[in-house]
C-alpha cells in the first residue's frame, strides 16, 4: 500500500499551506492564501489547500494514512525552554509561562488541527501524526528534496519556532543531525524584523523592501552593531533595543513593536516620510551588512569542515528569502553549490515537515523539478470565466498563444499570463506573471501605472532562457527560482537597466525547457521576432494580493487594472477586440 502523506503547516498563526507525497513523490503543494484571497492568510488553518491537494492527487481522503505537522513538543528539560525565560526575565509573567506553560503554541495547534482533519474527514484513528520540530521542517525543505550521496551543510534562518530560530546541521544518509540551534529572543531575522517596523514597514512584508533599498545607503554610515553579536561562541540580540517583549516595548497609537523606547531615542523616530532620506536609507544598508555578516560567521565558525569537504550548503527559512544574503553564502570559498529552498518561509513548512516524515519512513524522495505544484485549468474553464464575469471580457480563442504573446510583447503592450499549474512558493514563475518587454522605453512606469504602484527605485526581475543566462549571468549565481542575486557585467546593466538593482545585480529566474516547457517556448517565440531571450516577469496580482489562482480570480484582476491584454492557456482576453494589426 502507497504511504500517502499530508503535510500542514500554519502553526505560527500565518502562511498556512498543504503538500502531499504520494510515497517519495510531491503531488501538490498550495499555500491557503491563494484560495483565500489574503494575503498571509494570517489565523487560519489550510482547510482549501488541503482540499485541493487532495483533489489534484485524484484521492480521497479516506486514502491519506500519514499527517505531519511543523510543530512539536519541546521537554521541560530542554534548555530552549529555559533559555527563553531567562532572557525574558524583565517580564516575569511571559518568563514563568515560557518554561510552566511551555508548548501551549503546539498544544493550541493540535487542538486546532483536530477540528481540521475532522472538517476534511480525515479520521484520527487511520492516520498516523507526525510531529516535526520547525526547524527541522525547515532543514528537511531543502534537504530531503535535493539529498546527496555527500554530506550537505544546512543552515535554517528563521523568524521563531517552538523556540528555536537559527539551525545549523548537516545531512547525511538521508538523516539530519543538529550542531547548534540559538532560542528566541536571539534571532538574526527577529533583529531585522525590528528595524523592518522601525523602519516603517509591516513585518512579513516589508522585509524585501528593507532589503531593496539597502544598496542605496551608505551601511559604515552608522554604526548598528550594539544591536546583536556572535563572539564564536554566544550569538545574542539587545533585547534593551529590538525582541523586546512587555513593558520595553515601544508603543504608539495603542500598538506594541518589536523594538523599545531606548532604540527610539538611540536613533530617532520611527519613519514616517521618505525612506531615501538621512538616516533611513542609511540604518537600510547598515541592518542588511549587519545581518549578511553575522550569518556569515554563523556559518563558518559552525559549519565550513563540512562545505571544506563537500561544498554543499543548502539553507531555508524565512530569512534566506534575503536574496543578497544568498549572493554572499554562495561567494564564499568554500561552498561550491548553493541549495535555496524555493519556498523557504513558512509555507514551505507543509512540504518540509511532509518531506522529513516520509524520509523517516525509510521512502527516498524523488527530486521536485519545478515549484508548479498547484491547481491547473484548462481554455474551457477560462472561457467560463470571461462569461460569468459581470463585465463581460471580449474573448477569443487562439490557435498560438505563444506566438500571440510575443507580438504583443514585441509591440510594447503588457500581457498578463495565466497557464498551467500555479506556482508554491512566494515567486511567480511564469505560470501565474505579469509580462513586460525589457526594452520598451519607459516599460517600468507603464507596469506600475497599470498595476502595480510599486516604488520608482525597484527595478524589476527577469525571466531568461538558459542559453541567455550564459552570456548574462556568472554561472555560480543563476537560480531557477528568483533565490539569489547576481552581479551583473557592466555592458548589459546599460542594455537592460529596467532589471538592476543599485549596485549592479539582478534577481533573475533562469528557464529551463525541462523545466517549464511552456515558458521556455514563449521566451523562444520572443527572442525569435526581438533578438531578445528574457522578459520583465512580475507577480499576476495586484499590491498587497496574493498571487492569482484561478480563472475567476484572473478575470477579476484584469478587470480591476488598466491592463488590456491577458492570454489564460489557449485564450486571449481584451476590454476590446484586439487590434488586427499595429
Amino acid at each position: 500500500m502507497a504511504t500517502i502523506t499530508l503535510g500542514l503547516s500554519g502553526a505560527v498563526g500565518h502562511d498556512p499551506a498543504a503538500a502531499l507525497f504520494i510515497d517519495g513523490e510531491l503531488i501538490a503543494a498550495i499555500e491557503e492564501e491563494r484560495l483565500l484571497r489574503r494575503k498571509h492568510a494570517k489565523n487560519e488553518l489550510p482547510y482549501l489547500a488541503a482540499r485541493q491537494c487532495i483533489q489534484i492527487a485524484g484521492l480521497k481522503a479516506a486514502d491519506i494514512n500519514q499527517v505531519a505537522i511543523p510543530y512539536a513538543p519541546i521537554s521541560l528539560l530542554s534548555k530552549a525552554r529555559w533559555h527563553y525565560a531567562y532572557r525574558h526575565w524583565y517580564a516575569p509573567d511571559r518568563s514563568i509561562d515560557s518554561v510552566f506553560n511551555g508548548n501551549r503554541r503546539f498544544r493550541r495547534y493540535i487542538k486546532d488541527l483536530n477540528g481540521l482533519l475532522e472538517k476534511l474527514h480525515i479520521f484520527k484513528s487511520n492516520v498516523k501524526l507526525v510531529t516535526v520540530e520547525h526547524q527541522l521542517a525547515h532543514a528537511s525543505s531543502c534537504y530531503h528534496l535535493n539529498e546527496s550521496a555527500e554530506k550537505t551543510a544546512i543552515f535554517c534562518i528563521d523568524s521563531k519556532g517552538e523556540y528555536s530560530n537559527i539551525f545549523l546541521g548537516y545531512g547525511e544518509n538521508g538523516k539530519i543531525k543538529k550542531i547548534k540551534e540559538f532560542y528566541n529572543p536571539d534571532s538574526l531575522c527577529g533583529m531585522y524584523a525590528a528595524l523592518t517596523d522601525y523602519l516603517g514597514f509591516e513585518i512579513l512584508d516589508g522585509e524585501f523592501k528593507v532589503m531593496g533599498i539597502a544598496p542605496f545607503g551608505d551601511p559604515d554610515k552608522y554604526d548598528l552593531s550594539s544591536l546583536a553579536s556572535f563572539d564564536g561562541s554566544h550569538f545574542k540580540v539587545n533585547n534593551k533595543l529590538i525582541s523586546t517583549i512587555g513593558l520595553r516595548r515601544y508603543r504608539a497609537k495603542s500598538r506594541g513593536h518589536y523594538f523599545s523606547k531606548k532604540l527610539v531615542a538611540m536613533l530617532g523616530p520611527r519613519r514616517a516620510g521618505n525612506l531615501l532620506e538621512d538616516p533611513y536609507v542609511h540604518y537600510a544598508a547598515a541592518i542588511q551588512k549587519l545581518y549578511e555578516d553575522i550569518a556569515l560567521l554563523l556559518v563558518t565558525h559552525y559549519l565550513k569542515d563540512i562545505l571544506e569537504e563537500t561544498g554543499r550548503l543548502a539553507i531555508a527559512g524565512t530569512g534566506s528569502m534575503n536574496i543578497r544574503l544568498n549572493q554572499r553564502l554562495r561567494g564564499l570559498p568554500f561552498v561550491n553549490e548553493l541549495i535555496v529552498h524555493p519556498a523557504c518561509g513558512d509555507s514551505g513548512t507543509a512540504i518540509g515537515a511532509a518531506a522529513y516524515a516520509v524520509r523517516q519512513s525509510g521512502i527516498k524522495l524523488q527530486a521536485v523539478n519545478n515549484m508548479y505544484l498547484g491547481p491547473g485549468y484548462d481554455s474551457g474553464q477560462c472561457i467560463d470565466a470571461c462569461v460569468m464575469h459581470r463585465d463581460k471580457p471580449h474573448w477569443e480563442s487562439l490557435e498560438n498563444p505563444y506566438e500571440k504573446a510575443a507580438e504583443l510583447l514585441a509591440h510594447g503592450q503588457l500581457v498578463a499570463w495565466f497557464r498551467g499549474r500555479m506556482e508554491f512558493g512566494p515567486r511567480a514563475l511564469g505560470n501565474r506573471s505579469i509580462l513586460a518587454n525589457p526594452t520598451q522605453q519607459g516599460i517600468a512606469d507603464a507596469i506600475n501605472h497599470q498595476v502595480k504602484f510599486r516604488e520608482h527605485w525597484r527595478p524589476f526581475s527577469p525571466s531568461m532562457l538558459d542559453t541567455v543566462a550564459e552570456n548574462i549571468l556568472p554561472r555560480d549565481y543563476r537560480n531557477n527560482t528568483m533565490c539569489m542575486s547576481s552581479p551583473v557585467s557592466a555592458k548589459w546593466q546599460e542594455q537592460y537597466p529596467v532589471f538592476i538593482c543599485q549596485d549592479g545585480t539582478t534577481r533573475a529566474q533562469i528557464v529551463t525547457e525541462q523545466e517549464c516547457p511552456d515558458f521556455y517556448r514563449l521566451l523562444q517565440c520572443f527572442q525569435q521576432l526581438t533578438g531578445h531571450g528574457q522578459l520583465i516577469n512580475a507577480s499576476l496580482s495586484r499590491p498587497g494580493e496574493a498571487l492569482i489562482c484561478t480563472p475567476e480570480d484572473a478575470v477579476d484582476m484584469f478587470m480591476g487594472t488598466d491592463l488590456n491584454y491577458m492570454i489564460m492557456e489557449n485564450v486571449l482576453v481584451t476590454k476590446r477586440e484586439a487590434p488586427d494589426s499595429w
